[in-house]
């Protein structure tokens, strides 16, 4: 009998590196630092400082998990070890949701910079028109042979374009930092005119960018060294918050109000900057070398990002396919590339139904980037199933796991808080529909071990209702932070923890790759 096909392990821990720092360095910081500036002021840095912070924490649970079990959209399987297979449809869904929206959301963060080539994608309102929604949709197709041809292909292509990217991002914003005008952090407010409640508030922008640190173990099944994918994670949030942090103090800096077109000193004007902010800041500058460079990042690093994120949802989709949440097909490799053939080309035709939906109609457009909260709500029961791994006997490499996960928890509950109303319901709506109609379909059992995970989404979606992030205000922004962060340590925590699996059981849950083997 002929060996089963398996994914082809080509990626080195350099690679990896590169994977998490050039796969979340793309809109999020093009499009995000005006937001968050015209909340936080120069304290966006600060904002994006403790982002980085957040996903530290969040970041090491994923190292730990990742060195137990390094397979092929892992983050989506973990809870299947921990909690059984009602958690992990949340999780995985939560994920998947995630991952539908981000190429689509690159793909027409790149038409944005082509408008400035030929001005009729992008309407007055900054939305797509229908011919920027056509070219949304080409651009998804163009992702395709980047993932198509094999781990090889992707791992030459990404470290060649992924280090030309990193430097001209750098120089980009190095070039913005040269004509500074650096009394904007100390004039107008100073450092945090609206206070520390507004850096708090902007840090929700800011956590998009930084999801691309799950990406190393979702391609962990094709390392060539699994045992470096901890320090991988790591590595690649220190590399996206040095170029984060430079960009944000580079948005600040370069603000000449009157040049672009605002009132001196109304930071909350600066979210009414037109298209790509730092692309308009630059074509309103007379640096002409400067225009090209941000002409290029706003075309190149978004596309780099979005061929990355289709490569990443083919995985996760694959891996919930191994988890028996999806068709079969979805597993299922490419012979002669050792790629998941039908995973790649299902999530690239959702991918482009999906941006080309998003015109004419703004509120659809809105609707994506506001879907990719589902993304935080996976994130969350990462560090309660690391805790559970642990009570189930299995070994770790943090001598105090519970410190990491209520760090990583409360980080995860924070940044879902934050992101506010309709953002929190907009994608529970959505995961809601997932679980329901997948779960059925499949008859997911194990209910009682996901009680948890549902009451804490449900809780969540109501302090986003209740608080001023929200639709009411009867909470104030720091006692609801503060609420957030005690109930979901005192309660939902342990409450997770208590609702594992049992250990005989857990070990009657046979890894991706033990399956795939056999």
């Amino acid at each position: 009998m002929a060996q089963a096909q398996k994914l082809r392990r080509h990626l080195t821990t350099a690679d990896q590196v590169i994977l998490g720092i050039t796969g979340a360095v793309g809109t999020g910081i093009l499009f995000s630092s005006a937001g968050m500036a015209a909340i936080a002021g120069p304290g966006v840095v600060l904002a994006w400082l403790i982002g980085a912070l957040f996903y530290c924490f969040i970041g090491l649970t994923f190292a730990e998990l990742a060195l137990a079990y390094p397979e092929a959209g892992g983050p989506s399987r973990y809870s299947l070890y921990s909690h059984g297979k009602m958690t992990n449809l949340i999780n995985a869904f939560s994920d998947l949701i995630w991952y539908i929206f981000i190429p689509p959301i690159e793909a027409l963060a790149t038409v944005e910079g082509l408008n400035h080539f030929y001005p009729h994608f992008v309407a007055a309102s900054g939305s797509p028109t229908t011919l920027g929604a056509v070219c949304g949709a080409i651009l998804m197709l163009l992702f395709l042979p980047f993932n198509y041809y094999g781990i090889k292909v992707f791992a030459n292509s990404n470290r060649s374009v992924g280090v030309l990217k990193m430097v001209v991002y750098i120089v980009v914003a190095i070039g913005f930092l040269s004509f500074g005008h650096f009394g904007n952090f100390s004039h107008y407010g100073g450092l945090i005119p609206f206070g520390m409640s507004g850096v708090f508030a902007a840090v929700p922008l800011a956590m998009f960018a930084f999801g691309g640190i799950r990406l190393i173990p979702d391609y962990a099944e094709e390392t060539t060294s699994p045992q470096t994918l901890g320090r991988s994670i790591m590595w690649a949030i220190v590399g996206q918050t040095v170029i984060y942090l430079l960009f944000s103090a580079a948005f600040v800096a370069a603000l000449d109000w009157s040049r672009v077109g605002l009132k001196v000193g109304s930071w909350a004007s600066a979210s009414s900057l037109p298209g790509n902010p730092f692309l308009y800041i630059a074509s309103k500058s007379s640096v002409a070398w400067l225009v090209s460079l941000t002409v290029v990042i706003a075309v190149v690093g978004p596309f780099v990002t979005g061929y990355i994120y289709q490569g990443g949802g083919s995985r996760v989709l694959m891996a919930m396919s191994r988890t028996h949440l999806v068709s079969e097909r979805m597993k299922e490799l490419n012979q002669r590339y050792a790629i998941p053939a039908w995973s790649l080309i299902v999530f690239t035709v959702v991918g482009m139904v999906v941006a080309y939906i998003a015109a004419p109609l703004p509120s659809i457009y809105s609707l994506i980037t506001d879907a990719v909260v589902a993304g935080y709500i996976g994130f969350a029961v990462n560090p309660v199933a690391m805790l559970s791994i642990r009570r189930q006997g299995r070994p770790g490499i943090f001598r105090n796991p519970g410190l990491v996960a209520a760090l990583g928890f409360a980080g995860a509950a924070l940044i879902v808080y934050w992101s506010g109303w309709p953002s929190v319901p907009y994608a529970v709506v959505l995961l809601a529909i997932a679980a329901v109609v997948f779960g059925f379909v499949y008859h997911i059992t194990e209910f009682k071990n996901a009680i948890w995970y549902i009451c804490y989404v449900l809780f969540l979606t109501l302090m986003t209702a209740i608080g001023s992030v929200g639709l009411k205000s009867y909470v104030s922004f720091d006692l609801g932070s503060v609420i957030v962060i005690v109930v979901s340590l005192a309660v939902f925590l342990p409450w997770g923890v208590g609702s594992r699996l049992p250990q005989a059981q857990a070990a009657l849950v046979p890894s991706a790759l033990s399956n795939e083997a056999g």
